[in-house]
C-alpha cells in the first residue's frame, strides 16, 4: 500500500479573503499599511487642519476682494517705529525667519532620533520650543500693538472692518497652533531625555511630532503671503 502523505503540522493556513480579510486587517491594532498608527493618525489630523486653514483663507479672500472699503496697507499697519523712521514688516521678517529656523533644528532633532541620540534630539526639541515660544511672544506684541492703535474684531479705524476680524480669527488660531506644539514639543523632550523611548528602541514620536511643526511652520508660509505681502 501506498502510504498518504500527511499535511505538515507546521504549515499556516491562508488569510481569509473579502470581509473577513479586511476585519482581520483592520482588527486588534494591526498595521493595514506599511505606515504606523501614530504616523497615520497625525496625517489624517493635519488633513483635517488644511482644510480648516484652507477655509479661512479663503474667506479672508473673499472678504478681500469684495469689500468697497479700502483694504489698510500691510506695509504701514505692521510697521515700527525704530530710529525715527518707521520700518515696515520688520517685526514680521523676524517672526517668520525665527519659526522658519525652528523647522530646521527640528528636522535635525528627527535626524537625532534616528540616530538614537536621545541628548541631543532632546536638546533640539527644546530648542525648537523655545524658538515656537519666541514667535508667540512676538505675536502677543504685535497684536497689543494693533489692538493699541483700535483694531479689533468688529472694528478698524485704518479702513475695512473685516481686517481686524479676520486678522485676529487666522493669526490667532495659528498662534494657538504653535502653542499647542510647544508643549507637545517640551513633553516628548522631556521623555527623552528621562530615557523613556530608549527603553522600547522606538523614537517614531520624534518624527511624529516633526510633522505637525512642519505643517504649522508652513501654514505660517500661507499666511505670511495672504496677509503681509498682499
Amino acid at each position: 500500500m501506498q502510504s498518504q502523505s500527511m499535511p505538515s503540522a507546521t504549515t499556516s493556513p491562508s488569510p481569509p479573503g473579502g470581509w473577513r480579510g479586511f476585519v482581520r486587517d483592520w482588527a486588534s491594532d494591526r498595521e493595514a499599511f506599511p505606515v504606523p498608527w501614530g504616523k497615520a493618525m497625525m496625517w489624517i489630523f493635519l488633513l483635517s487642519d488644511t482644510f480648516v486653514f484652507g477655509c479661512f483663507l479663503t474667506g479672508y479672500m473673499t472678504v478681500r476682494v469684495s469689500t468697497t472699503v479700502p483694504w489698510p496697507n500691510p506695509s504701514e499697519v505692521f510697521a515700527l517705529h525704530i530710529g525715527g523712521v518707521d520700518v515696515p514688516l520688520i517685526l514680521i521678517a523676524i517672526m517668520t525667519f525665527v519659526l522658519i529656523s525652528s523647522s530646521g533644528t527640528m528636522a535635525m532633532a528627527v535626524t537625532m532620533a534616528m540616530r538614537r541620540d536621545a541628548r541631543r534630539a532632546g536638546a533640539l526639541m527644546i530648542a525648537t520650543a523655545a524658538l515656537g515660544a519666541t514667535f508667540v511672544g512676538m505675536q502677543a506684541f504685535e497684536w497689543s500693538k494693533l489692538i493699541s492703535e483700535g483694531v479689533r474684531p468688529w472694528g478698524n479705524p485704518m479702513g475695512a472692518e473685516q481686517f481686524g476680524s479676520t486678522f485676529f480669527m487666522i493669526t490667532g488660531f495659528h498662534g494657538l497652533h504653535v502653542s499647542a506644539g510647544v508643549v507637545y514639543l517640551l513633553v516628548v523632550a522631556t521623555r527623552l531625555l528621562r530615557g523613556r523611548y530608549e527603553r522600547s528602541g522606538n523614537y517614531q514620536i520624534v518624527e511624529i511630532a516633526g510633522l505637525y511643526w512642519h505643517f504649522v511652520d508652513l501654514v505660517w508660509v500661507f499666511i505670511f503671503a495672504f496677509f503681509y505681502l498682499w
